[in-house]
């Protein structure tokens, strides 16, 4: 019978250098400590520059766009696996990747990254083995972020996942910001609502229920009432999980702080992570937030952002994002397929996995999905969206 392991890939950075390790839990022995050079650092993290739809120097939003589906490394496949290959030849050990291999297993195993600042946009699922499979991370292992031991350790509220699973579940789907026009920067994620649009019709199929009620579920999306009010009296009526699209607001890795790391609501004051963690606020077992860098708790040497607030509220499994998604109508400017939807196909994704008995895994599967129909030529399925998504899990949630 196969053995269900557990792997810990950590890395640290220390001065100029990266350290990094890989373990197996449970057995010590097997474990492979490297350094990864300062170039190489410096190399990855000049190809995610490129690479993502996030403004460099003086470019703007509208020319990241451009950039990113028109030019970027993650425009095409070929380019993509180009860059999937050097990542993992630079960022993980020769060692650590026979490792990798010998742990395969049915189920997978699961592995655990603990990035350093400097990695902490790596899209780790996507990196290639250095061999002729050029088998990905994600084909060997399902990935999650490791949370941070102050984080998961510390005493929190909530119920989990099997006492709330069949309670409803709370949607936060493209608050109206106040005073932002659908085009602007604050503007519409989703775009004008469409009553026969793939996402109304998802959530019009849903099986259990929904907060906030709504006789069509049209009324879900751009609503203007979800203040953090209106938020805390849905936290209270203990939902089983909640589903943010919207906007986010990283805060400054240069000199920022974790927890100035903020969601936009229908107010015009964000709603940062240090307001939600004084305000105690409980919240449900799963959480999604798709939203720009919403992930991005590990730029910080603090890594306690959004994704950190929510754990301490309760949640026992966060799915993020590490990059600024692009909008529908970003898409359908810049992508390659103006009438496909990839943002509807993310959200419905990621809404269907924290559905399922073992969510942080039902994720992953999705993420594969998707990248075999990139690999295959679908250039709809683009990794600017299925490699954005990282799921944080505490307390043994898979």
């Amino acid at each position: 019978m196969a053995v269900n392991h557990t792997l810990v890939l950590r890395f640290a950075d220390v001065g100029a250098a990266t350290y990094a390790s890989l373990r197996v839990v449970g057995d010590p022995a097997r474990t492979v400590v490297w350094v990864v050079a300062p170039q190489a650092v410096n190399s990855a993290r000049a190809e995610l520059t490129d690479a993502l739809p996030e403004p460099v120097g003086a470019e703007d939003q509208r020319h990241a766009l451009d950039r990113a589906f028109t030019r970027g490394g993650f425009a095409r496949p070929a380019t993509e696996s180009a860059i999937a290959e050097r990542l993992g030849a630079q960022l993980i050990d020769p060692e650590a990747w026979r490792l990798l291999l010998d742990t395969v297993s049915s189920p997978r195993a699961a592995l655990f990254v603990s990035p350093s600042t400097r990695l902490a946009q790596v899209p780790w699922g996507l990196l290639a083995a250095p061999d002729d499979s050029g088998a990905r991370l994600m084909e060997l292992c399902d990935i999650y972020l490791a949370t941070p031991a102050n984080i998961a350790h510390a005493a929190r509220p909530g119920a989990g996942w099997s006492r709330r699973r069949d309670a409803a579940a709370l949607l936060l789907l493209d608050p109206k910001v106040p005073g932002q026009r659908p085009d602007s920067p604050l503007g519409s994620v989703l775009g004008r609502p469409d009553p026969d649009g793939p996402l109304t019709r998802h959530f019009a199929g849903r099986a259990t229920a929904t907060l906030p009620e709504v006789g069509d579920p049209v009324e879900l999306f751009r609503r203007a009432d979800v203040d953090r009010g209106w938020l805390f009296a849905q936290l209270a009526r203990d939902p089983s999980r909640l589903l943010y699209v919207g906007h986010a607001t990283a805060a400054d890795g240069d000199d920022g702080r974790a927890d100035r790391a903020a969601l936009h609501l229908a107010e015009p004051q964000p709603f940062a992570a240090m307001d939600l963690m004084a305000s105690r606020a409980p919240t449900p077992p799963r959480v999604a937030l798709l939203a720009c860098s919403s992930g991005g708790d590990y730029r910080f040497d603090e890594a306690s952002g959004l994704v950190a607030a929510m754990i301490l509220g309760g949640a026992e499994l966060v799915t993020a994002t590490l990059w600024s998604l692009p909008t529908t109508a970003g898409h359908r400017q810049y992508g390659p397929a103006p009438d496909a939807d990839p943002m509807a196909d993310l959200i419905i994704g990621v809404d269907d996995a924290h559905d399922a008995d073992h969510a942080g895994r039902a994720v992953n599967r999705w993420q594969r999905a998707a990248m075999r129909r990139w690999r295959d030529g679908d250039l709809t399925a683009s990794p600017l969206y299925w490699a954005s998504l990282a799921t944080f899990a505490v307390g043994g949630a898979r």
